[in-house]
């Protein structure tokens, strides 16, 4: 563009050169001219769509206030226009006599009524006389009609903004253009391609604008305008878009307001650590510029040219033409100096201006990695003592029974550390006698009674039994398919058990399962009193070995016998507890 401006002035001063001394015209029409060629304008292509009217106004004349068409008329200088087609690079002068007469020049514009695709190409307006010339040329694109409703104009839209709730007149662009003498026109307004969108008050075409009383957000979108005038006998048409988009009413206020960084807010920061100050501005809708930035000390990031500065923004809502900016100031390898910098926040727009500063407080060190690792360490060590636990709980269970457990035998007058029942029949006597008695006499070093062992001849069975019952700690049950039949000796110390047992009398039951028992194998007695009694399973072979879970468990639910008990016990060969299978 000012290369244009140049060569303007340049060809203004030469005319009036020629205007005022007619002499040097006649001497340097002899001298040979070279023409000034400023290239293809460089503001894009113009766009039409086949079948429809454009018109290429001169760029040498886009400044009249330098040069216009008339001056130039005056001073003897003549417009030419040249066309150069697509894929060709030979210059054609343009026919206006041409019968079909589509091609026209009105003053300084070239009018194609209607254009074709063999109108493509460069069209090249030329100003000249005999010794001097200007040329610049414009780029004309021919494009075929689409079917969706944004291809029906090749010119793009124009953006109109108008106040929510507020009135606006619509006037089809470039309609003035086609208002020549001896030509009529009519324009029809289209919404979403829907002609008949302008039926309510709110929507009305007056003439040849459409008006907005009053604007909804319905409304927005894209508006196609239809002008079709006559000329030289033939109907012609160009369509153009409107962009509408609603913004908020100028009733409201339309200072910028800053909402971030608050009054009271304060920015925790690191000394050598990246911060990052956000800004959050909502600027109301104006026409004009709107503007977000950050100053440090009262310079802007540009003008304080250090690299560890810098700033990012973006767009975080739009509503009606309202901006909500967040823009925010990142500042590498932060130091106590810049602690003590002045950070301000501002926006403007065409209303006012505002400007927030920001507050900055050092926040105190908190030693992540040694908490993050104590923490893991400690964690870690639960899960290991939790799975150490699992596994080995009946032993730490008896570990700690043996230093911190009460004896029993230092708090009752019983005789028996253990009674045990059982059904009489040779597997359950055989399991009792040479398994159960022999390990927890001579093995673990309790008093075990048996009745048809300690009883006395002569006496009476259930004198004797409620008698052995309550001289002993605890009943061990020996259960098994047998157990338990009406009338039996089994059943006699069972009852005798539970009922000492729920009278408190320092009586604890505990079930031995020798063999599996269905449902319907376990006692009236049993079925009450099982939630309230410990059940130990008897697994055979598996259970053994001395160090079995059978052994341990059992171990855990009989009196106690205390560290010093055992070691005596194993100074007079007696072992409590060792790997040792029973057979």
């Amino acid at each position: 563009m000012v290369l244009l401006i140049k060569a303007i002035l340049s060809l203004s001063v030469f005319i009036m050169k020629v205007g005022a001394n007619p002499a040097a015209t006649q001497s340097s029409v002899h001298s040979v001219s070279q023409c000034h060629d400023w290239g293809e304008l460089g503001n894009g292509a113009v766009r039409v769509i086949e079948g429809e009217a454009t018109w290429l106004p001169c760029p040498l004349f886009s400044h009249p206030n330098v040069y216009n068409y008339s001056s130039a008329q005056a001073a003897g200088l003549n417009l030419v226009w040249y066309h150069v087609a697509s894929g060709q690079d030979l210059e054609q002068p343009i026919d206006f006599h041409h019968p079909d007469q589509r091609l026209s020049k009105e003053r300084e514009t070239l009018w194609l009524q209607p254009a074709t695709m063999e109108d493509n190409g460069q069209y090249i307006c030329m100003l000249r006389n005999r010794t001097s010339c200007a040329k610049i040329a414009v780029h004309l694109e021919v494009v075929q009609p689409k079917p969706n409703c944004e291809g029906k104009a090749a010119v793009p839209s124009t953006l109109v903004n108008v106040p929510i709730q507020g009135g606006k007149f619509l006037t089809c662009p470039d309609l003035d253009d086609v208002k020549l003498p001896n030509t009529s026109h009519s324009v029809t307004w289209y919404h979403n391609c829907d002609a008949n969108a302008f039926m309510n008050a709110d929507r009305k075409v007056e003439k040849d604008e459409l008006r907005i009383r009053q604007m909804f957000e319905m409304y927005q979108g894209l508006y196609h305008c239809v002008v079709t005038y006559e000329t030289k006998g033939r109907t012609l048409n160009f369509t153009r878009m409107i962009n509408v988009s609603a913004v908020s009413s100028d009733g409201v206020p339309k200072e910028p307001r800053i909402l971030n960084p608050a009054v009271d807010q304060i920015y925790p920061v690191k000394q050598g650590s990246e911060v990052n100050l956000t800004c959050r501005v909502m600027l109301p809708f104006t026409e004009g510029p709107r503007e977000t930035w950050w100053t440090i000390d009262g310079k802007t990031v540009e003008q304080l040219a250090d690299p560890r500065f810098s700033n990012t923004s973006r767009m975080v809502k739009v509503y009606f033409g309202d901006w909500t900016v967040e823009i925010v100031l990142k500042i590498k390898d932060f130091s106590s100096e810049d602690l003590r910098r002045e950070y301000n926040c501002s926006a403007r727009n065409r209303r006012g201006m505002a400007t927030s500063r920001a507050t900055l407080e050092e926040e105190a060190y908190l030693p992540s990695v040694e908490l993050g690792c104590g923490l893991g360490i400690t964690l870690f060590l639960m899960l290991v003592m939790f799975v150490v636990y699992h596994i080995f709980w009946l032993e730490l269970l008896l570990l700690y029974r043996s230093w911190f457990g009460t004896d029993e035998r230092s708090t009752d007058d019983k005789e028996y550390d253990i009674y045990i029942s059982y059904a009489r029949n040779s597997e359950e006597e055989q399991f009792v006698l040479l398994t159960l008695r022999r390990v927890l006499e001579n093995e673990l070093g309790y008093t075990v009674c048996i009745f048809d062992r300690d009883s006395l001849p002569g006496g009476t069975i259930t004198d004797e039994t409620l008698s052995f019952v309550g001289r002993s700690r605890r009943l061990l049950v020996v259960l098994s398919p047998g157990y338990g039949l009406e009338g039996t000796q089994a059943l006699l110390e069972l009852k005798a058990g539970l009922d000492s047992m729920a009278w408190g009398r320092h009586l604890r039951v505990i079930l031995v399962q020798y063999k599996p028992l269905g449902r319907n194998g376990w006692v009236h007695e049993l079925r009450r009193a099982r939630v309230a009694l410990v059940l130990v399973r008897w697994q055979g072979e598996k259970s053994s070995d001395l160090s079995s879970r059978f052994w341990k468990r059992l171990q855990v639910e009989l009196p106690l016998r205390r560290v010093k008990d055992l070691i005596e016990n194993k100074n007079s060969n007696t072992i409590p507890l060792q790997n040792k299978a029973i057979h």
